[in-house]
């Protein structure tokens, strides 16, 4: 993606006093808002499980048919191969083994950002600082501080709870630049009959996966590339600081708008919400199925759990989230 050459600088957008959680829970965090989320908040979970259905809501990896996998732009697909499969054994040079099992194996090449995945904290930054202030030098070579791996460990369970954007405003899918911000939140979990809590994990729905796949067009869905999602603003931003939300999940490949309409200044929220205030945020997320279920019986609360690959070092890594209403 090219630069705006005339959009403001990012601390010039956020504010030399923008909201921060730096040192909230020490100079040695890596978890960020996620520290919200203890045994209180995963027993808070539980009570919303209700009829024991489950969905899981990673997109597919490899996709061999259109229109194959949603990527931001740069990324690739996984690439998997066989390594051993019944062919081997057409060869004298097959390993052998008494009792003449024979079985399957394989390697892959993936982006850990290229599916369903989580952000480790210290993936976006500005200024030369990562999220609770690490040296943006510590990424050098694999990430040293705020990688993926202490999201990973702790695990994120809590209460869950489902905005339907798409649904609200009438639509299969937002289109493309589409935005809403914390009072169009509220303004559709109000429609839904449902309150968005301290602690939440917060799943937003714009239908843009639904898009993707039918569209089946990946030339006409990247054209003019910007994403439907949240806009930037102070309030938004003190809106989630106030909530308390430790992890935001989306259908998007990028969590929010991918250009800000008024500054044109690109994914500011990654920089407002993870870098400063410490939200996971977690990307390409399928809510479609869980939506319908949502709408069927008006519960749109649920268990949410989730625990990203263990990547040592990593910027991001691929998960299948787990939602149990």
């Amino acid at each position: 993606m090219s630069e705006a050459t005339d959009a403001p600088a990012m601390r010039e957008l956020l504010g030399e006093d923008a909201p921060t959680n730096w040192g909230k829970w020490g100079p040695d965090d890596e978890l960020g808002c996620l520290n919200y989320l203890d045994a209180k908040e995963v027993l808070r979970g539980v009570q919303h499980v209700r009829s024991g259905q489950v969905f899981t809501l990673q997109i597919h990896m490899g996709r061999t048919e259109g229109p194959g996998d949603p990527l931001w732009p740069g990324r690739e697909g996984i690439k998997r191969q066989n390594v051993l499969d019944e062919s081997t054994w057409d060869t004298t040079a097959a390993p052998a083994f008494p009792g003449g099992l024979h079985y399957a194996d394989d390697t892959a090449l993936i982006f850990l950002q290229g599916s369903t995945q989580y952000d480790a904290l210290g993936h976006v930054w500005y200024d030369g600082k990562l999220w609770n202030g690490y040296d943006a030098r510590s990424t050098v070579g694999g990430m040293d501080k705020a990688s993926v791996l202490p999201i990973a460990e702790k695990g994120v369970v809590g209460r869950g709870v489902l905005i339907d954007m798409a649904r609200h405003r009438g639509k299969q899918w937002l289109d493309k630049g589409e935005t809403f911000d914390h009072n169009d939140l509220e303004e559709a979990a109000r429609a839904q009959g449902v309150t968005i809590e301290p602690h939440d994990i917060l799943c937003i729905r714009t239908g843009w996966l639904k898009y993707w796949y039918d569209l089946n067009d990946p030339e006409k869905f990247y054209e003019g590339f910007c994403e439907p999602g949240l806009t930037y603003s102070r309030e938004l931003v003190e809106w989630f600081r106030d909530k308390e939300i430790p992890n935001l999940v989306t259908d998007t490949i990028a969590n929010e708008v991918t250009n800000e309409p008024d500054t044109g200044v690109a994914l500011p929220l990654h920089c407002a919400l993870m870098r400063n205030l410490g939200v996971t945020l977690t990307e390409i997320a399928w809510l479609d199925d869980l939506a319908e279920a949502c709408a069927a019986d008006g519960r749109w609360s649920f268990l949410y759990a989730a625990a990203p690959l263990k990547v040592v070092n990593g910027t991001g890594a691929p998960v299948n989230p787990v939602a149990i209403r």
